[in-house]
């Protein structure tokens, strides 16, 4: 709301601008940046999938969930990972499914 220039009411006091925020590089952490995305789309490209990452996908492939969580958990250290992991593969096969058909 704009203010009144009177020293009374709920618009009370001298009229003034915002200045806008500016965003600081902590505050972007965690945000994958364009250029980023590119770049590893690009790698993913050229050298496809590791030997883990394939035998994961034949997994899902075969609904054996369980045992991809497994195994991914087992070469990546944890489960956040490994779920990352297994989303990042099942929407990959969801693509490779829709381009096929």
């Amino acid at each position: 709301m704009a203010r009144s220039n009177l020293s009374i009411g709920l618009n009370k006091g001298h009229p003034t601008t915002a200045i806008p925020k500016t965003v600081r590089p902590s505050q972007r952490k965690g945000i994958q940046s364009t250029k980023t995305k590119f770049v590893r789309s690009v790698i993913r490209e050229v050298a496809g999938f590791s030997a883990y990452e394939r035998r994961v996908l034949e997994l899902l492939r075969n609904s054996k969930d369980k045992k991809a969580r497994k195994l991914t958990k087992k070469r990546l250290g944890t489960l956040l990972r490994s779920k990352r992991k297994l989303e990042e593969l099942s929407n990959v096969i969801q693509e490779s499914r829709r381009a096929g058909h």
